[in-house]
């Protein structure tokens, strides 16, 4: 299985930016999809996450209202569409998958897979 994120750079504050997370070698359509982030010296952060079955969406609060996440199971790609966007969003992304899960969208450790992560700076 792997998961390649793409999508990362530098960006102003109040700027756009959108993440893809392509998938392989899995069965896309049968699993929860989701995106977390590690700012340098804090813990991996919960952002957002869709579900595998009936496309439920959910978000951390500091990101709801900015933040969409959305799939093309098509595609097996996830995406994550970031608008006005902040200093302290300024982290490592990564997309991560779980088969049919997990029951708590929001908790790493229960995800089955991992990307290697892209880098969004957002400057001030």
């Amino acid at each position: 299985v792997q998961l390649q994120a793409s999508g990362g750079g530098l960006v102003q504050a109040w700027g756009s930016l959108g993440l893809s997370c392509a998938a392989s070698g899995l069965t896309f359509s049968s699993y929860t999809m989701a995106w977390f982030r590690q700012a340098p010296g804090k813990e991996r952060e919960f952002v957002a996450a869709i579900m595998w079955s009936g496309g439920n969406t959910y978000y951390d609060a500091p990101t709801k209202g900015r933040f969409a996440i959305s799939r093309d199971n098509a595609k097996n790609t996830v995406y994550l569409q970031m608008n006005s966007l902040k200093p302290q969003d300024t982290a490592v992304y990564y997309c991560a998958a779980d088969f049919r899960g997990p029951p708590i969208v929001s908790s790493w450790p229960q995800y089955d897979y991992w990307g290697q992560g892209t880098l969004v700076t957002v400057s001030s």
